[in-house]
């Protein structure tokens, strides 16, 4: 079993993070925790950067359920998943020595196109039109035909994905303890001769989404998971559910979900 007090830290490799990580890694191993190389033989993944940071890491550690996911930002203010400051080490230290910490379950999305192997997204998931004329997608839910969306596209996210993308377009936040994703639309079409819900809509997490693409519309989408480009082409569906994966992050006791939201937005 991995030690519970070995740390790898994912930072970006320009000169200026570079430095920071090795400050960090000073006071890190000042509290007797090690510094690993390998993500692999870690039990704390900690993310230095932004918000963007933190999906990446996630993503290129593989999503992994055996440790936790820490944030560290180093733009001088904290954000939904950074709950520590790269100025102020010393108090992140002491809250994890004095069990000051708790540990945050964050829900996690299965995609898969055309019915290959699927991947996973923490924020959202989107689908647009790449050139300058709406495409049609048929929306699916437990198989069941929904509606024909016609518009410039469609953004699909989590609870914690539902404060980013989704809430600008006038989409719900939701509770991350609620297990479900949202549908939001981009710029739907909305006339006599087409009709959309034109509003997002939240699904259980047991359901299932599907959208199919028209061949007469446009097969090539643009289409992004979390802060990453896809480049697939000749895309003819994408299934979308909630995964059994989840994504555990350190956070502070008083620094809850909301108390984020209430600081970024209010």
């Amino acid at each position: 079993m991995t030690s519970r007090n070995k740390i790898y830290l994912h930072t970006k490799n320009d000169t200026n993070t570079i430095q920071k990580k090795g400050l960090l890694k000073e006071v890190i191993e000042q509290y007797d925790f090690e510094v690993v190389e390998d993500h692999q033989n870690a039990s704390i993944i900690v993310s230095v950067g932004t918000d963007g940071s933190f999906l990446q890491a996630v993503r290129k550690t593989g999503f992994r359920q055996d440790c936790l996911y820490a944030g560290i930002s180093t733009t001088g203010s904290l954000s939904m998943y950074c709950d520590f400051l790269i100025d102020d080490l010393d108090a992140m230290a002491e809250a994890v020595l004095q069990d000051n910490i708790a540990v945050r379950k964050y829900p996690v999305m299965e995609i898969s196109v055309n019915q290959n192997p699927s991947f996973y997204c923490l924020n959202e998931f989107t689908i647009r039109s790449n050139i300058i004329k709406a495409f049609e997608l048929e929306v699916l839910i437990d198989q069941l035909h929904f509606e024909t969306f016609r518009g410039d596209g469609m953004v699909i996210s989590t609870p914690t994905g539902s404060s980013a993308y989704n809430k600008s377009l006038n989409g719900a936040v939701v509770d991350p303890f609620l297990p479900c994703i949202q549908v939001a639309e981009i710029a739907s079409v909305n006339s006599n001769d087409f009709r959309t819900l034109g509003s997002s809509f939240i699904l259980s997490g047991s359901r299932e989404l599907e959208l199919k693409l028209h061949k007469d519309w446009n097969e090539y989408p643009s289409m992004s998971t979390d802060n990453e480009a896809l480049s697939i082409q000749h895309v003819q569906t994408v299934n979308i559910t909630l995964s059994d994966k989840v994504v555990k992050t350190v956070k502070l006791k008083n620094n809850s979900y909301w108390e984020k939201l209430r600081r970024l937005f209010l």
